[in-house]
C-alpha cells in the first residue's frame, strides 16, 4: 500500500498552519528550505494557488495524488455541490472518522489502528482506511484489541475526549456511531474547496 512518507513537520511550515495534526508544533515560522526567512518569492499565479490549496487539502488528509484524485471524481458523481461532496467524501473515510470521534490524535495514527485491523464495521472487521461510512453504521474496536496497551491506555482518559458533532462515541463499550453524515457546518473551514476544484476542472 503506498504511504506518503514526507516529514509532516515541513508540510505544516509549507503551509504555515499545523495541516498533518503533528502534535509537536515547529519553533520555525517560516517555510522550509536552504535560503531560510529571509528569501522571498513572487506573486503566485493562479494556477500556483489551486495546487497549493490542493496539495495542502492532501497533507491534511494524508493522501497521495491517486487517492485523492479518485475521491475528488467519486464527489462528482454525487448530487449537490462538488466542493462540499468532496469534503464530505474525505470526511466519512474511516481513518478520519476514528481521528474524528477522538481514539486518535492524529490521522496518521489513526490510519494505522485502522490497517492494523483493531475496528469492525456494524460487526464486519474493516481494515481498509478508504472505507466510507454511512449513516447509523457503528465502528467498534475488537474484543481481543481492547487488551492492548493502546486501548488500556485510552479508557482512562476516554471520558475527556471530544468528539464531532455527527458522531457518538459510547466510552463504555469504546464505540462509534455514525449519527449523520457530516453537514455544512460540521466540514472543515482551512480548505478553500472552489480552488481545488477549478484545479481538477481545467
Amino acid at each position: 500500500m503506498a504511504r506518503n512518507l514526507k516529514p509532516r513537520h515541513k508540510a505544516s511550515r509549507r503551509f504555515g498552519e499545523n495541516v498533518a495534526d503533528t502534535l509537536k508544533e515547529s519553533k520555525k515560522n517560516f517555510p522550509p528550505g536552504m535560503h531560510g526567512p529571509k528569501k522571498t518569492f513572487a506573486k503566485t499565479s493562479e494556477y500556483g494557488r489551486q495546487l497549493k490549496e490542493k496539495q495542502k487539502a492532501k497533507a491534511i488528509y494524508g493522501l497521495l495524488e491517486k487517492q485523492f484524485k479518485l475521491t475528488f471524481e467519486s464527489a462528482t458523481k454525487l448530487s449537490g455541490d462538488l466542493g462540499p461532496n468532496m469534503l464530505i467524501t474525505l470526511e466519512s473515510r474511516l481513518d478520519n472518522v476514528v481521528y474524528r470521534a477522538g481514539l486518535a490524535q492524529t490521522r496518521r495514527l489513526a490510519r494505522q489502528l485502522v490497517n492494523h485491523g483493531h475496528f469492525t464495521v456494524d460487526g464486519v472487521a474493516t481494515d481498509i482506511p478508504s472505507y466510507r461510512v454511512k449513516a447509523g453504521e457503528v465502528i467498534k474496536v475488537k474484543e481481543n484489541k481492547l487488551k492492548k496497551g493502546y486501548w488500556t491506555a485510552l479508557s482512562e482518559r476516554i471520558d475527556k475526549i471530544t468528539t464531532a458533532g455527527w458522531l457518538s462515541l459510547d466510552t463504555k463499550n469504546i464505540a462509534i456511531t455514525v449519527n449523520s453524515l457530516p453537514n455544512k457546518e460540521d466540514l472543515p473551514n482551512n480548505i478553500d474547496m472552489p480552488l481545488i476544484v477549478d484545479f481538477y476542472s481545467r
